[in-house]
């Protein structure tokens, strides 16, 4: 923990990174192929509604042994021409749900499931649902879908930039489509509890993005007045500011959501937990790989589209042009005043004057060195003749 620690600090001072923003061609062709694959899926199967869109009836028995296959064999054919779905609770009971029948027909199906099972037919808990009801419902969860994405996207080009809209909104389509991809291929039904949960993850993958966008647009602040940094390269050094923060969020958040998935729909049997759980856990997953690979990515590519940012570019290419030039011209100097000075010591100290030369101020008596008198001092030339002949050349 200590090295995660650390490792968030490192990149909230930036002294690593990891360049998101520059790989993002990678990153949107990963969530292309996701985002495809949950769309297949979803035409293939299909959305399993549960009997609140759908209509139709669950009946629970009481505790019983008899297992999940052997009450599907026992049942079948008795169900009013559709397929039942049965699920062995935690308790022992069992509980069947058979979608898209009438209210006369559920009554005369529970009793037929109550003599298959050997049960009493008063034993049996009926719940009836109506289609014209599931429909209503599924009318209003649709709107109150829309008007959250509205009221996301307004608030978000409000508080910083339409441009942030525009990405959190992608972002948050491509949540859902991959959360309702992975519902459709596993085959879980969609129950008031999936879109409770949709719209849980959908504020976890908002707030994820906002935070990232809040430091984006701190760090972007009064860009244009200088020219060391482009729009993306700061976009991504405020997404690495923020990735521990991101992920410990994440994780903290999927721990509980992991335990009701696995431990309370798996282990215990409480299948109605199953619903919200799987989509709280696919949707967190997605959520904050949106945040990290898709929003901001997205965000850098639309504003790098701009005539400003543009400029800003290449100011930045000029100057980081002429700082390699010096650097590569201070690195020519320095070789060729390194090459001089060792071409000087190669030469060695000056050579004394040959043998037999003499050099205007070496003419006169012999050196001390050959003759051991002293050495004559030179005296300075004399001005003239006028004092020629006299014993201390003075004028009088």
């Amino acid at each position: 923990m200590s090295k995660l620690g650390n490792l968030g600090h490192r990149l909230h001072r930036g002294e690593i990174s990891y360049d998101f923003v520059g790989r993002r061609k990678y990153w949107y062709g990963l969530s292309i192929l996701i985002t495809v694959a949950a769309i297949v899926g979803l035409a293939v199967n299909g959305l399993k509604q549960g009997i609140e869109f759908s209509g139709g009836a669950v009946f629970t028995t009481p505790k019983t042994s008899i297992s999940v296959s052997d009450a599907q064999d026992r049942i079948s054919g008795h169900t009013g021409g559709h397929n039942a779905t049965i699920q062995k609770l935690g308790n022992g009971n069992l509980r069947i749900q058979i979608s898209e029948i009438s209210t006369d027909t559920s009554k005369q199906v529970q009793q037929e499931i109550a003599k298959d099972l050997g049960m009493t037919s008063s034993k049996i808990d009926a719940e009836i649902v109506g289609p014209s009801w599931g429909k209503e419902i599924s009318q209003k969860a649709l709107e109150g879908l829309i008007i959250f994405l509205v009221l996301v996207v307004a608030y978000l080009a409000i508080a910083f930039e339409w441009r942030m809209a525009v990405a959190a909104l992608v972002a948050l389509l491509h949540d859902l489509t991959i959360t309702t991809g992975v519902y459709a291929i596993v085959g879980f039904e969609v129950t008031p509890g999936t879109v409770i949960g949709l719209l849980t993850i959908l504020g976890y993958s908002l707030y994820d993005t906002v935070v990232v966008f809040d430091g984006l647009k701190e760090a972007t602040k009064d860009i244009t007045k200088q020219n060391r940094h482009t729009y993306s390269e700061l976009a991504n050094r405020s997404l690495n500011g923020t990735l521990v923060r991101s992920i410990n969020t994440t994780v903290v958040a999927l721990l509980p959501v992991g335990a009701l998935l696995f431990i309370g729909g798996g282990i215990l049997g409480a299948g109605m937990l199953n619903d919200i759980a799987l989509a709280l856990f696919v949707g967190l997953t997605a959520g904050a790989y949106s945040s990290i690979f898709i929003a901001t990515p997205l965000v850098a590519d639309l504003k790098e589209r701009e005539p400003q940012m543009k400029a800003l570019r290449k100011r930045v290419q000029a100057r980081r042009a002429a700082d390699t030039a010096k650097a590569a011209e201070a690195a020519a100097r320095g070789e060729t005043e390194g090459e001089d000075a060792d071409r000087g010591e190669e030469d060695g100290p000056a050579a004394p004057a040959a043998a037999g030369v003499v050099g205007p101020r070496a003419q006169g008596p012999a050196s001390a060195s050959s003759t051991g008198a002293r050495p004559a001092r030179n005296q300075p030339a004399s001005r003239g003749n006028r004092g020629r002949g006299r014993p201390s050349g003075k004028r009088r």
